[in-house]
C-alpha cells in the first residue's frame, strides 16, 4: 500500500469535510504539521472542531484558520499568544472546552488506545468539572473525562519510512504521537521519507500501523514563537 502523496493538498483530498473532528499535533509553534495546515486552510472546510494544545499566533499554524473562520470550537489547554482567538472567543464566535494539558494528552492517548473514558482528580472542583460524572474512589474523589477519537489527525514527524514508521525529533514530538495513534485516519508530514527498513528498530517512535498518508515538507518554516536574546558582556 502506498502511502506517500504528491503534496499536502493530495494528502487531504477526499478525507476532509465540514463539521469534522480533526487533531492537530504540535506545541506553540513546535512541531506543527504547517504544510498540512496550508492545505486544510485552502481546501475550504469549515465547521471544524479543532483539538490541539493551542491555536498557534495570529499568523501561523491554526491561527491561520482562525482567520479564516473556519474552525467553530477548540478543545485546548492554552489560549495565549493568540489576539484572533481571544476576540472571537469574547465575542461569542468561537466555543472552547478548556481541557486541562495533561487531561488533554490523556484523551488523546485513551483514543488511540480505544479506552472510551478515564477518572482523573484534575479539575475537580472547577469548572473543568461541570456537568460531568464524578465518582468517588478510596475517599477521593475523581471525575469522569471521555476520550477523543478525532476524525482525521494532522501530525508532524521528522522522519518516516515508505510504510509510515515514524521518528520524531526532541521536543517536536511533543503531542504528536498522541494525536496519531487517536486519528480514525491520520495524515502525517515528515522532512524526509527513507526505505523501509532504514529505520533501526529503536529509531521507531510509532509504528506505521497509525499511519495511513505521508507528505514530504523538506523546508519547513520552523518559526519561532518568542525569540529570547540573552545580552553579553562587552557585546
Amino acid at each position: 500500500m502506498n502511502k506517500i502523496y504528491p503534496s499536502a493538498a493530495a494528502a487531504l483530498d477526499g478525507i476532509v469535510r465540514d463539521g469534522q473532528l480533526i487533531a492537530v499535533g504540535g506545541f506553540g509553534l513546535c512541531g506543527i504539521p504547517e504544510a498540512l495546515i496550508d492545505a486544510l486552510r485552502d481546501s475550504g472546510v469549515k465547521e471544524l472542531t479543532a483539538i490541539s494544545n493551542n491555536a498557534g499566533v495570529d499568523d501561523f499554524g491554526l491561527g491561520k484558520l482562525l482567520q479564516t473562520r473556519q474552525i467553530k470550537k477548540m478543545i485546548s489547554s492554552y489560549v495565549g499568544e493568540n489576539k484572533e482567538f481571544e476576540r472571537q472567543y469574547l465575542a461569542g464566535e468561537l466555543a472552547l472546552e478548556f481541557t486541562p494539558q495533561g487531561t488533554l494528552a490523556e484523551k488523546l492517548r485513551a483514543g488511540g488506545a480505544g479506552i472510551p473514558a478515564f477518572f482523573t482528580k484534575t479539575g475537580v472542583g472547577t469548572i473543568v468539572a461541570e456537568g460531568k460524572e464524578l465518582r468517588d474512589f478510596d475517599g477521593e474523589t475523581y471525575v469522569m473525562e471521555r476520550a477523543l477519537m478525532p476524525d482525521v489527525a494532522l501530525v508532524k514527524a521528522h522522519r518516516a519510512d515508505k510504510s509510515g514508521n515514524l521518528q520524531f525529533r526532541l521536543t517536536a514530538r511533543n503531542f504528536n504521537p498522541a494525536a496519531a495513534m487517536a486519528g480514525k485516519i491520520t495524515v502525517v508530514e515528515v522532512e524526509e521519507i527513507v526505505e523501509t527498513g532504514a529505520l533501526e528498530p529503536d529509531q521507531v517512535h510509532l509504528p506505521g500501523i497509525y499511519v495511513h498518508r505521508l507528505v514530504l515538507n523538506a523546508t519547513p518554516e520552523k518559526r519561532i514563537e518568542k525569540r529570547t536574546i540573552s545580552e553579553k558582556a562587552g557585546a
